[in-house]
């Protein structure tokens, strides 16, 4: 520094520097500078600012708390700063006092998921499960792509006993929080023009669905950095979200010239072979990403599936088999697994799967629906069941009225001899396809339609491509 930089440069200079240090993940040196430049330049929003989220990442929760409150002493009325001082708080345990913070907050911008998604968490975290539900729904649905509030909704609804609702969210889980508009990280985000960056900041909005940004990103990385496999695959996945299939895989193919070994971008261009029904090309793209990656669970089950659906249903059989060997509870290998089985002709094993599956997770209608319609239409007459099937499927009209539910309705009641009930559903079923434009579908559901009217119940539960 030149002599007689006053104390305001100085300060930003050494905030700077922070930054630079911060974005490296060099914490303790940019704790040093950030604390340097928050004494030369108190009134700098900028260092406590960044000083609170340093502290986010490598604790202690209570400094993050006290820099993000010497920010918002600066600043009072900024969105940003009220959601991460509230969430530091909630990290603390101290739900008293972030909710006060969301509310502020919501009272600036009633729009902020992020808002909403603290301030539902704190109502949660006071088992005021009605509040928790009102933000939590309305964080979602501001942004619906932030998966990680679909568990926090779950754990709302089933404080307040709505367990089939909470079972649904759960489904749906993920990690992607909501976050608010935040300038002052944006311009942090934006510090480094390395390829590493602007991979950072393409993730988020790869994680945001703006895919066209994503890929912006993603471009400017590999201009830095060509052989960047994380960044080309990302590319690919950017592009393909955008309906580029043939440029996805370019990205895809480039990326395994560069990195044979990985397993990622193997595994995406399976999935693009797999959608354009390239059967062969999808089972070596699978099985390449297993082999630089043995534990890469859903290529493991893709492959199965893809497997089943291309006439090697044992080799599919298999490959579930491992699947569920290292996660017993992953629901997509054990529907697929129980489907396959119906696919070999071992119905009585299939049903026993489904009936498995249905005590584990009663309020999945996936499982439910697979086991009424194996009841009401399987070709071996020791697995029907006609009174179970009719059970199974009045329970789940409480709740769907779909094509497949009313075609399984139809299927029990024609089973059961209820022939001209089973007519009636059926055309009802084949008026609905038909306005909603699914004639696909029609062909099979006329099929069925004339074996009732000859009083004849169905033998076939599912077609080829009702199968996974």
């Amino acid at each position: 520094m030149h002599a007689g930089t006053n104390d305001a440069a100085l300060g930003a200079a050494y905030g700077e520097l922070g930054e630079l240090l911060m974005a490296a993940s060099y914490f303790d040196a940019a704790e040093a500078c950030y604390l340097n430049a928050q004494t030369l330049a108190p009134a700098d929003i900028r260092w406590p600012y960044y000083l609170g989220h340093l502290y986010k990442a490598k604790g202690p929760l209570a400094k993050s708390v006290a820099a993000f409150e010497k920010a918002l002493q600066l600043r009072p009325n900024d969105v940003a700063i009220l959601v991460w001082l509230g969430e530091a708080s909630l990290a603390q345990g101290r739900s008293d006092a972030a909710q006060p913070l969301f509310d502020q907050a919501l009272r600036l911008d009633p729009n902020s998921a992020a808002a909403h998604f603290g301030a539902g968490r704190a109502a949660l975290a006071k088992r005021e499960y009605p509040a928790a539900v009102t933000h939590l729904e309305k964080a979602l649905a501001l942004e619906p792509q932030a998966t990680a509030t679909h568990y926090q909704l779950a754990m709302a609804y089933r404080g307040l006993g709505e367990l089939p609702r909470a079972e649904t969210q759960l489904a749906q889980k993920g990690t992607i929080e909501p976050r608010p508009i935040d300038p002052l990280m944006r311009a942090f985000d934006e510090l480094l023009e390395s390829a590493e960056a602007y991979n950072v900041r393409g993730g988020r909005e790869l994680e945001s669905g703006n895919w066209s940004a994503a890929a912006e990103d993603f471009r400017k990385g590999l201009a830095l950095k060509p052989d960047d496999p994380s960044l080309r695959h990302r590319l690919g996945t950017a592009l393909y979200q955008l309906g580029d299939a043939a440029g996805a895989v370019e990205q895809f193919r480039e990326a395994i010239r560069t990195s044979p070994e990985f397993a990622k971008a193997h595994f995406s261009l399976g999935v693009v072979m797999e959608a354009e029904s390239r059967h062969r090309e999808a089972i070596e793209s699978f099985s390449n990403a297993l082999k630089y990656d043995t534990g890469y669970s859903q290529a493991r089950l893709q492959l199965a599936r893809v497997l089943a659906r291309s006439g090697q249903p044992l080799k599919g059989l298999a490959e579930y088999q491992q699947v569920l060997e290292h996660d017993p509870a992953m629901k997509e290998a054990l529907f697929g697994y129980a489907m396959t089985l119906i696919r070999v002709q071992r119905y009585g094993a299939a049903r026993d799967r489904l009936r498995d599956a249905v005590k584990s997770y009663p309020s999945d209608p996936v499982f439910s629906h697979g086991l009424a319609r194996l009841l009401a239409a399987a070709p071996d007459a020791r697995v029907r069941n006609g009174l179970q099937a009719k059970a199974l499927v009045d329970e789940l009209l409480k709740t769907e009225r779909s094509i497949d539910v009313g075609a399984t309705a139809a299927m029990a009641l024609a089973e059961l001899g209820e022939f001209e009930q089973a007519v009636a559903v059926q055309r009802d079923v084949i008026a609905t396809a038909e306005s909603g434009g699914l004639h696909g579908v029609v062909p099979h559901l006329i099929d069925n339609l004339k074996l009732y009217e000859r009083r004849q119940p169905c033998r076939i539960p599912f077609t080829d491509d009702e199968l996974p």
